[in-house]
Formats: structure tokens, C-alpha cells, sequence
């Protein structure tokens, strides 16, 4: 289900240290001359997308402070943890600790948020209509499912928020593999096993009629730093609430021998007031991504579904109300 455990490292570019290593380290080179970013990397982090409201106007914490909040962040997500009354916590937790990739520490930058500008690390304010589309989608959710349709695309295993585009840190399978050629990056994401094909041949988007849940991506390089374009969004997808128009940028650069730096950046109007951006460290691994089977023995979607069949063929005055 997962690679392996991962202790997460931050920008290290714009550390003092890391300025001395890039005097010295140089990025290999495939054999078109660009910066070689193929290999197996993980994003997993203890720090959040959004600053905590308990960090309010606090960018960055000290070294003493990063490694409390890394610590408590550790303890506070174990799922292992039995301080709740009856067997709620078994309920509720869902798997054991053991199954859970988080990260174990803050990125080393020791930021309190993923987000970088706006400054205060927060995702900008809804409009009023991408409010009312995510108060939409959770009043569905929220109703019992008569239909496989009426469960999120996560839960049928088509795809995750979290695997992108854009890619953020979850609970697990935090890892993808990119694969360079001349005129194309594929990028491999453990979750839910999504594979992106990305031109780089300068080729045009698809026409605005066209839409996929991945979007539709394209490539160049400025310098050495791979940016990759993203537009023809569905209304499905809706990252972090946006529209069917969100416009992504991503941009990956390598840092040293053993990190990646990727960013991106949201632009959305429709959805939020401005765009913002984000920065996530990933470290290289020697491992490999394993087969993400997601609906395997997918028990729980046969019990949902056989419940609402049931409840169809109850007499009227048997029928439970629909939550």
C-alpha cells in the first residue's frame, strides 16, 4: 500500500547550507542537456497546506519549535492511540498507525504552512458561488447513497484530491515517480495510481470543450526548472473548491543530490479572491511504488449500496429517513 517511511527535509536552497551545496552540487543532465528529475519521490510532511490558527502571524518557527510541533503533530495523528472512551477510537481511526505515511517532521525551513503567499499561509476566500458548490457537494455527502454516483470520487477510487494535480501530502502513499524522454514527463502517483502524460513539444491544449478529472497538461522548460501548465479541469474535481477553469502551474527544480523542490500554483478567480501558491520539499528514494489496488474487496461500497436496495423494497412506513 505504501513505499516506505519518510522523514521529510525542506527547501534547502534557501538555506545558508544549502547555498554552499549549491556552489558545488550540479543537477545530472539527461541527454537532451536538461536537469534530470526522474526517480522515486516522497512529498510526506507534518506540515499542514493552511497555517494552524494557533500559529496565526508566525511564519516561521525556531528549531526548538519545529521539532515540539513535529513531535505533537506525531502524536496527535497516531491512530494507535486508545485515550478515548469505549471503542470509539477503533471506529473512528479506521487502520492501525503502521499503515499511515505522514511524515515525521516539518519541512526543514521550519514554515507552518505548505502555503506561501498570501503570506498569512491561508487559501484565499471562497466566492460566493464556489462556497455554494462546496456547500452543495457536502449536503450531498452528507445524504444516504442510493447509487455509486453519489459517493465522492476518492471513495469509488477514481481520484484523489491529494494526487493531483496539484500533488499535496495525505495520510499515505505519498510518493510518484517521474520518468523524463525528449518530448515527454510522465509523472506516476502511488495514489490511486494516476498516471500523467505531459507534452513538451510545444503542442497546443486540447480545445476548451474537452474536459478531464486530471486536467490537461503541458510542459516546457525556463532554465532548469521543468513548468508544467494545467487547464480543462471538470466540475468534479474541484481542488480545494475550485471551478472547472482552475488554471495550475507546477514548477519542479532539483535542489541537491536527494530533494526536488515542486511548487505550484493555483489561478481561479471564479473560485478564489487571488491566486496562491505553495511549496512542498519531496526526498528521493532507492524503493519502488507498489500497485495502489484501492477498490479491491471494496466491502464497505457492497454494504452502502445493498442498504439503499433493501431500503427500496421496505414497505413505505419501514423506510428509515435519509441522512
Amino acid at each position: 500500500m505504501k513505499n516506505q517511511w519518510f522523514a521529510m527535509v525542506g527547501v534547502l536552497a534557501v538555506l545558508p547550507a544549502a547555498a554552499q551545496t549549491a556552489k558545488t552540487w550540479k543537477a545530472p543532465r539527461t541527454p537532451d542537456g536538461h536537469p534530470d528529475l526522474q526517480g522515486i519521490w516522497s512529498n510526506a510532511t507534518v506540515t499542514p497546506l493552511e497555517r494552524p490558527a494557533d500559529l496565526t502571524g508566525k511564519a516561521v518557527l525556531s528549531e526548538e519549535e519545529a521539532a515540539r510541533f513535529a513531535t505533537d503533530e506525531v502524536r496527535r495523528n497516531n491512530a494507535d492511540r486508545r485515550d478515548r472512551p469505549g471503542t470509539e477510537a477503533d471506529v473512528a481511526r479506521a487502520y492501525n498507525d503502521f499503515w499511515y505515511d505522514r511524515g515525521t517532521k516539518a519541512i526543514k525551513t521550519h514554515r507552518t504552512s505548505l502555503i506561501v503567499d498570501p503570506p498569512d499561509g491561508k487559501i484565499p476566500a471562497l466566492s460566493p458561488a464556489a462556497q455554494q458548490r462546496v456547500n452543495a457537494r457536502a449536503e450531498a455527502r452528507s445524504r444516504r447513497a442510493e447509487g455509486p454516483e453519489d459517493r465522492s470520487l476518492s471513495e469509488r477510487c477514481l481520484n484523489w484530491r491529494t494526487a493531483g494535480p496539484p500533488m499535496v501530502p495525505s495520510a499515505y502513499n505519498n510518493n510518484y515517480q517521474i520518468v523524463q524522454t525528449a518530448d515527454t514527463v510522465v509523472i506516476l502517483n502511488e495514489m490511486i495510481h494516476d498516471v500523467r502524460v505531459i507534452p513538451m513539444d510545444g503542442r497546443p491544449h486540447v480545445p476548451g470543450k474537452i474536459r478531464q478529472w486530471l486536467g490537461d497538461s503541458r510542459g516546457h522548460w525556463e532554465g532548469d526548472t521543468l513548468v508544467v501548465e494545467t487547464t480543462n479541469f471538470t466540475d468534479k474535481t474541484a481542488f480545494q473548491g475550485a471551478s472547472e477553469n482552475m488554471r495550475l502551474v507546477e514548477r519542479f527544480s532539483r535542489v541537491d543530490a536527494d530533494t526536488l523542490l515542486y511548487e505550484f500554483t493555483v489561478t481561479d478567480l471564479e473560485a478564489f479572491a487571488k491566486p496562491w501558491t505553495a511549496q512542498i520539499p519531496s526526498v528521493k528514494s532507492d524503493g519502488e511504488i507498489f500497485e495502489y489496488a484501492c477498490h479491491e474487496g471494496n466491502y464497505g461500497m457492497y454494504g452502502i449500496l445493498s442498504s439503499a436496495r433493501a431500503e427500496e423494497k421496505a414497505p413505505a412506513g419501514d423506510r428509515t429517513e435519509s441522512r
